[in-house]
């Protein structure tokens, strides 16, 4: 059950990894390879490297590797086919399937997100040229929002009909339920899902069409929802789902944080004011899948929204979030009752500082909190302090708790260990700080003439090949390596084949690079071998006594190490002992 071997062979061969991994991290070409900030784990330093020749990379800071299809399963928590086809579709690659089976659950989702498409045009369409359309366009100029901004996010509208988008579209009733835009009603007609809306369409993250968020128009029947979205579906699911990530994605990666609204209109406004990076929840929440699928592109997140309202529940989430995904919690500081969809089209700069003054979320909370205290009297100073006790015995990390409780202390002009009692006294469950878990260090692997060997022969393998043994490696590691790099057709081949061990010391190497030429490289080894064949002849000597074959062979190495050590001739001294060592694999002049 899966993809034809021979078209995940095309796909390897025709992925653009440099395009495909800069969707995550942002990366500069260094030599023959690219480096970048590692997109699997937090950190300063780059640490990632990437070997597009050959599709494959490695991380010295975790140890995550792999090619394209491991990394896009990783990055977007895909199964193996579902990642082969995801950058099949990048590559332009037909793929055909083992199994008759799965290819028709993935042909079914493709046909019904094709169909979700269509019905994105036609709203699209309808809102720019059709009549009953002209309350909405007067409505969306009114909130600033240009033809050219409506055409970028394919803004949409539905009419007022039953059945419009139903007929339009011309499907069978179950193509039209399990697509989440229409229904069979009581009569056994078919039905429109929405009606008389403004049209948001819905992408996957891939960019795939899966839904719509529908905006009532002002003045309608006070009981209609202001929002609604289409309904669970096989390809749509709300608490998996954000708005615009797949638009806002690669600038998200680039500023490494992600803004999260409540509105399809405030990702649009942020977007007008030049922040290319909000996404909106679907009619829900923010939920654990969110920040999980946030995780892949981020560490930092903002929230867009009056978090103030959302109290402890919310606090207590975003902490298990912030402590188990490696991510900080940051909120934007917006002036209260502005609608930021409104902002971001009349006053941009202002929704650009309060982006650029973000604060994190225990901060923002304590310091709305201090604005409504009455700070002029011992006792309001003592009530602030107490109620902003309760926020910080929330956070589970006992460091940040006393860090905040000393700049309490300092606006309640309180001694801090007064306050330090308090939270003590009153913290039934003190949570101790649980540290975030340290990544595998595999950068200290031993840089010897046989490892830089191994880095020649990972991309100049016939050039290596000529001038090296495999009795000239002590490491039986990198002897095993040397040998699957010698008798593989190509390196994936090489990966595959060798075994976990060798599969991490060459899943490094195809990341690494050396401007060392062969020549210099097989000296330095043959030095190493004929001083150990030295040696032992020298012990063999002292023991059996000084015979002229041993003499004359010890004579022979000591001469052949002294053309080593010299650049005039040394490629004479390398090529001399490769025929000595192997002399089957040398053929005479005359054959």
């Amino acid at each position: 059950m899966g993809i034809v071997d021979e078209d995940i062979a095309r796909v390897r061969d025709t992925t653009d990894a440099v395009a495909i991994v800069s969707q995550y991290t942002q990366l500069r070409r260094s030599g023959r390879r690219f480096q970048g900030l590692c997109p699997f784990h937090s950190e300063k330093s780059p640490s990632f490297s990437l070997n597009a020749e050959e599709g494959l990379y490695y991380c010295f800071g975790c140890a995550a590797k792999g090619d394209m299809i491991t990394f896009v399963r990783e990055k977007e928590q895909l199964d193996f086919v579902a990642a082969v086809e995801f950058l099949a579709s990048k590559a332009g690659v037909t793929l055909r399937y083992t199994d008759s089976n799965e290819g028709e659950d993935r042909r079914r989702r493709k046909e019904l997100q094709k169909i979700v498409g269509k019905a994105a045009q036609w709203y699209h369409e309808r809102l720019l040229n059709d009549k009953d359309a002209g309350a909405a366009r007067s409505y969306l100029r009114q909130r600033g929002l240009s033809g050219e901004i409506v055409r970028r996010f394919q803004i949409g509208w539905a009419p007022d009909n039953w059945d419009s988008l139903a007929k339009a579209l011309r499907v069978s009733n179950t193509d039209l339920t399990e697509s989440g835009l229409g229904f069979v009603n009581r009569r056994n007609r078919q039905q429109d899902a929405f009606r008389a809306r403004i049209m948001f369409p819905i992408n996957d993250v891939q960019g795939e069409p899966v839904g719509f968020g529908g905006r009532i128009m002002p003045g309608a029947a006070a009981d209609a929802a202001k929002y609604k979205n289409s309904s669970e579906s096989t390809i749509y699911s709300k608490s998996r789902i954000l708005y615009s990530l797949d638009a806002a994605k690669k600038d998200i990666v680039t500023t490494n944080q992600v803004l999260i609204c409540e509105g399809y209109t405030d990702v649009i406004g942020f977007s007008c004011a030049g922040l290319q990076t909000a996404v909106a929840t679907c009619g829900t929440s923010l939920t654990q899948d969110h920040v999980k699928l946030l995780k892949r592109f981020t560490s930092k997140v903002i929230l867009a929204f009056d978090a103030d309202k959302a109290g402890q529940n919310a606090a207590e989430r975003f902490y298990e979030w912030e402590k188990s995904y490696e991510i900080d919690v940051y909120v934007a500081d917006l002036p209260p009752g502005v609608d930021p969809g409104d902002l971001g089209v009349k006053k941009p700069a202002e929704l650009q500082r309060a982006v650029a003054e973000a604060k994190p979320f225990l901060a923002f909370r304590i310091d709305r909190l201090f604005e409504k205290s009455d700070a002029t009297t011992v006792e309001g100073r003592a009530r602030f302090a107490e109620k902003a006790l309760e926020m910080v015995r929330e956070h589970p990390d006992p460091l940040v708790q006393d860090q905040y409780t000393m700049q309490i202390a300092s606006r309640a002009r309180l001694q801090p260990d007064i306050l330090r009692k308090q939270l003590k006294k009153r913290s039934s469950s003190p949570v101790q700080s649980q540290a975030r878990p340290k990544h595998v260090d595999s950068s200290t692997s031993r840089y010897t003439p046989e490892y830089e060997a191994l880095k020649v022969a990972s991309s100049r393998k016939e050039e290596i090949a000529a001038v090296l043994a495999p009795e000239l490696f002590t490491d039986e590691l990198y002897a095993t390596a040397y040998h699957h790099i010698a008798t593989s057709a190509t390196f994936h081949e090489a990966i595959a084949s060798g075994g976990p061990e060798v599969a991490e010391v060459l899943q490094r190497l195809s990341v690494e690079e050396t401007d060392a030429e062969a020549i210099d490289v097989a000296a330095l080894l043959w030095s190493s071998y004929i001083q150990r064949l030295m040696d032992a002849s020298r012990a063999e000597m002292v023991t059996d006594g000084f015979s002229s074959e041993v003499v004359a062979q010890h004579t022979w190495f000591r001469l052949r190490l002294e053309e080593l050590r010299q650049n005039d001739t040394q490629a004479e001294a390398v090529h001399t002992l490769v025929a000595w060592l192997n002399p089957e694999s040398q053929v005479s002049d005359g054959q």
